[in-house]
Parts: structure tokens; C-alpha cells; sequence
């Protein structure tokens, strides 16, 4: 299997979350070894991904140097996690994503319109070889070794609507399609509200995120999936391990994780090499990858 990026340049056009503005995003190739980089074309400013380059967790995973930041990049990530996407630059006016459905789908579709095209340099992996945990009282993310792909993840919400979930994903691109890219964001009423009187989450509505009050969902079409909560909650998570730059042989288990403690694991991970090694396909002598990405 070898490093991937797209075939053509593609562009959408979207809103931002917190700003409520049209954003304009175009996605461009890259070549073989070049990482995911994000570009403000406002400020003409380039953004690498890595676990350094995360300036914020608090309300979304955001990233940024000194001269600029670009905000709520989970599900995009989370689609090029899905692909296995190695190398593209991302564009933007502007210091957000636009927030599109509330889930990835639209990502995913968008680097089907523009293709995916395969480089001459081996994809690399980063193996877990090692258990990494990060714990906050009863909440805690892992990485684990393991074979498998995959993504396990618990929550308990004292909501009527939520309650406990928990979901278990083996990962193909085809299952992450079927099963986690159409799982939206969610937040409640009385907190939207907050926020916008705050200047925040200014383009939040029923169309991009699934809203609560104290008892029920109010979205008139109600959930796509019956636990649909759990399921974005793996979809933020494949996102905030895109940020490593690698995909994962291991497998993430959490319990009322976030994007802080997500960030706290990936730091964790990379503070000492014994807990990982990066490696290419070839030298895994098995096929199952490779299908996990077809």
C-alpha cells in the first residue's frame, strides 16, 4: 500500500460554526511525504498537523502558530482518517472549518469528487506497541496494542435521550461510511444559547447539529442512528488521532472521552518512543490493511 492524496483540486463552500460566516474550503494534492497542512489564505499563513501545532481543546480540536489558528478540524480530520490520506494542503479564508452537516459525510464526499490518488512512496503507519492511557477521575482515553483497527467508545449522559451508549467499530472505509461518517455533532438548548450571547456558535442550527432541551432531541427528522451520540463521539476521536499524522495499528478505547484528553494521549504517546514505532505496510506481511482502506 502506498502514501495517498487526492487527484484534483476540489473546493465547497460551507458555515462557520462560531462565526456564522461563509467559508470557502479548497482542498489541494500534495506530494508523497509532504504531511497534511492547512493554510490560511486570509493571512498567508501555513498550519502543519501535528500534536504540536494544537493551541486549544476546549470546545473543539484547534490548531495554530503564532500568527493564526484554525479552528474545529475534528471531522474533517476524521474523513481523512477514513481515506487514509497522507498528504494534501487544506486552504481556508479564514480561522474555522466550515461546520457543513455536523458530522463528516460531506468531507467524504468531497475527496470522492476529487479522487484518490496513489504515490510512490510506502504508506507508513504508527504501530502502538505499548498501552498509553490518560485518566480524569472515571473518564480515560487509550491506545492499545493490537492487530485490529478499531475505535471502542462508552458514554453515560444524564439525559433522557442519551443515557448510556456504547459503540464498538472494527475499522474498513466501507463500515466508517456505513456506520460513524453520518453521526452529527449534538449540543443542548441552554448551552447554545450561552454561547451565542457570548459571540460563539454563531452559525449552531438544527441543520448542522443535533439540539436537546432538558427531555427530548428537538430536530423535527430526529437521529440517523438510534445511538448516534456514541457513534460522532468515535468520529471526533479517529479526528483527534488524525492529528498524529498516521494511522493507527492499535485500537482506541475510551470512556466519556474529549478532545483534551485526546490531546493529552496523543502528547503521552510521542513523550517516549518505546510506545510506538512507525512502520511501513510491507513490512507487516498481511493484507488486512490494505483491504481496511478499499
Amino acid at each position: 500500500m502506498y502514501q495517498r492524496t487526492i487527484a484534483k483540486a476540489t473546493e465547497v463552500v460551507g458555515i462557520g460554526l462560531h462565526k456564522g460566516e461563509s467559508i470557502r474550503l479548497r482542498i489541494e494534492p500534495l506530494d508523497a511525504d509532504s504531511g497534511i497542512i492547512f493554510y490560511r489564505s486570509d493571512i498567508g499563513v501555513s498550519i502543519p498537523l501535528n500534536p504540536s501545532s494544537v493551541v486549544d481543546t476546549q470546545m473543539a480540536t484547534v490548531i495554530g502558530v503564532k500568527e493564526g489558528f484554525v479552528s474545529t478540524i475534528e471531522h474533517f480530520l476524521s474523513a481523512l482518517y477514513a481515506y487514509g490520506i497522507d498528504n494534501l494542503r487544506i486552504i481556508l479564508k479564514g480561522n474555522e472549518m466550515p461546520i457543513m452537516d455536523g458530522s463528516s459525510i460531506s468531507f467524504c464526499l468531497l475527496l470522492q469528487e476529487a479522487g484518490i490518488r496513489t504515490q510512490n512512496i510506502p504508506k507508513r503507519f504508527l504501530k502502538i506497541r505499548r498501552l498509553v492511557e490518560i485518566r480524569e477521575g472515571d473518564k480515560f482515553v487509550r491506545l492499545e496494542p493490537s492487530k485490529n483497527l478499531g475505535f471502542d467508545f462508552e458514554i453515560d449522559f444524564k439525559h433522557p435521550a442519551i443515557g448510556k451508549q456504547n459503540f464498538s467499530f472494527d475499522f474498513t472505509l466501507e463500515s466508517y461510511i456505513e456506520d460513524i461518517s453520518r453521526a452529527r455533532t449534538f449540543g443542548f438548548a441552554k448551552d447554545i444559547q450561552y454561547l451565542q450571547s457570548q459571540n460563539l456558535a454563531l452559525g449552531a442550527s438544527l441543520k448542522n447539529a443535533i439540539g436537546l432541551d432538558e427531555h427530548r432531541v428537538l430536530n423535527p427528522e430526529g437521529l440517523r442512528y438510534p445511538d448516534e451520540f456514541v457513534r460522532h463521539k468515535i468520529l471526533d476521536a479517529m479526528g483527534d488521532m488524525m492529528v498524529i499524522g498516521y494511522n493507527l495499528i492499535g485500537r482506541y478505547r475510551s470512556f466519556a472521552g474529549s478532545h483534551k484528553l485526546n490531546h493529552l494521549l496523543t502528547k503521552k504517546l510521542f513523550a517516549d518512543s518505546k510506545n510506538y514505532e512507525i512502520v511501513a505496510l510491507e513490512q507487516l506481511h498481511t493484507p488486512q490493511y490494505e483491504y481496511s482502506f478499499a
